[in-house]
């Protein structure tokens, strides 16, 4: 030992970890975008330009619309261009974040050539439609940058004649230009698209698949997934709901799934076209109908998302209270074609009772009701059937994930056995003094831990826990007690 004279001091690690809780309310979609309004960059080297354009089949954070507008684009057509709804929804109507969005539309494939044409000319502009691709225009006897220039405005892309240009020093002034140009395309996106995969020759991860990108990006787990538009798919959403199950391997989410109302346009036939397209899992949530604010129309699961993350948010960022019977950002339901959909109590417990969420307007508003998965009423274990709870399950998973991560290979020794006990029981005393569960323990036992698995490097810690239940029934039990008349009669 070398020769030390004095003072000196050294730190050892502490034996309680300090928790790190998932984000909860987090929402990943997939979905088209106006991508086009970005711009494209040529990447021929020389002949003919070949333009690529940005944010294509990237997961992309949105920490606020512009953020996300910035990166995507944005238009009021929502029947083209998924993805703008749920920026619409989550940053004004629930002013909730992060947002990841996966935009699958891609102007170099999903496009149609407009063949030239004569545009009205006025006040030195013409104007084309959003879906035109700003790089493809070309307007007959003129030249970008000399005569002419182009931006996107609203719903529109603006051509502008250049003070000083042809068009407009034109000696007869013009009234209308001939152009050309292609325009994207959204009908040709696929649900293929959407579901995504992995390319061999590309190398590149599309679609779904990209959920699994943006933890190792952003060091966020997404525990809410929606694709408005796609999700009724039988596929797209049985696509969803095994992504829920295990994101990275370790994570997991719920994915909230659309009703057709094309095709299901009474809530009696819901629970037949439910069975028909398999969706029964709790890592799903069933929404009926479509609903509506002002003269925009929204899927339910997109709402639904931005009331789940507002309602976490009120929680302390924690899933422990369901979204039901919260207010909604709507003044009426509807089916895709805009009918007018009317519940009554009734009718909503219906299609609660079968496994659907819903919304109703009965005292107060319009609010979400219910609070079952999709795996009700087939599965009555109370930690899958209740949105909340099985939140809840999945959220502590996540979190304990997250914190003991950097435990892995470590000593195991009876030291780091017993410094998650305590860890893990302080964190879940904590959710029970705040009331975010009713109890929760974790024990280390012998049964569950073999000698020959502690050998192999295994340990198994099991968590009892017991989420607050939502208060779904109250019954108030009325009887007259004549005793009273007696006492306020007699002398």
């Amino acid at each position: 030992m070398a020769y030390y004279h004095g003072i000196k001091t050294r730190q050892v690690e502490s034996s309680i970890a300090t928790p790190t809780t998932a984000a909860s309310g987090v929402t990943f979609v997939v979905g088209t975008a106006p991508v086009q309004m970005i711009g494209g960059v040529n990447t021929a080297e020389s002949g003919n330009p070949v333009y690529k354009y940005q944010n294509i089949d990237e997961p992309i954070m949105g920490m606020n619309e512009a953020e996300a507008v910035a990166a995507l684009g944005y238009s009021d057509d929502w029947k083209k261009y998924s993805l703008c709804e749920v920026m619409y929804t989550h940053y004004r109507l629930y002013a909730t974040a992060p947002v990841f969005f996966v935009n699958v539309l891609d102007p170099a494939r999903h496009n149609l050539s407009m063949a030239a044409a004569d545009y009205p000319l006025v006040d030195g502009r013409a104007k084309l439609s959003i879906d035109a691709i700003a790089e493809s225009v070309i307007i007959t006897g003129y030249t970008k940058g000399e005569d002419y220039d182009l931006f996107y405005d609203g719903e529109n892309l603006i051509i502008e004649a250049l003070p000083g240009g042809n068009i407009d020093t034109a000696e007869t002034p013009l009234t209308e230009l001939e152009i050309a140009f292609d325009k994207v395309d959204p009908t040709q996106v696929t649900k293929a698209d959407i579901i995504g995969g992995f390319n061999i020759t590309t190398k590149k991860t599309t679609g779904f698949e990209l959920i699994e990108a943006v933890f190792p990006k952003y060091g966020i787990v997404p525990d809410i997934l929606i694709c408005p538009g796609w999700s009724s798919d039988a596929e797209v959403a049985a696509i969803m709901s095994a992504k829920a199950t295990s994101i990275n391997g370790v994570f997991e989410a719920k994915a909230l799934i659309d009703v057709d109302t094309s095709v299901v346009r009474h809530y009696a036939d819901v629970i037949a076209w439910k069975n028909e397209q398999n969706i029964n899992a709790k890592t799903q949530a069933l929404c009926f109908p479509m609903c509506k604010l002002g003269d925009k129309m929204f899927h339910l699961s997109a709402q639904m998302a931005g009331l789940m993350a507002t309602v976490d948010d009120k929680n302390g960022g924690c899933p422990a209270q369901s979204p039901s019977n919260n207010l909604m950002q709507i003044n009426g339901a509807v089916l895709k074609d805009g009918t007018e959909v009317l519940l009554d109590l009734q009718q909503a417990n219906y299609l609660n009772s079968n496994g659907v969420v819903t919304v109703l307007n009965f005292i107060g508003g319009f609010v979400l009701w219910g609070n079952e998965t999709a795996c009700y009423p087939a599965n009555t274990d109370v930690k899958d059937y209740f949105i909340s709870n099985s939140r809840m399950f999945g959220w502590v998973g996540n979190s304990l994930t997250l914190t003991y991560w950097s435990k892995i290979d470590g000593k195991l020794t009876r030291r780091l056995i017993d410094s998650v006990i305590d860890s893990v029981n302080i964190w879940l005393n904590g959710l029970v003094s705040e009331e975010k569960i009713l109890g929760g323990r974790v024990e280390f036992l012998a049964s569950e831990n073999p000698v020959i698995a502690l050998m192999s490097g295994k340990a198994v810690f099991h968590i009892f826990l017991t989420p607050t239940s939502p208060m779904k029934e109250v019954e108030f039990i009325l009887e007259y007690d004549p005793s009273y008349v007696a006492a306020a009669l007699t002398m």
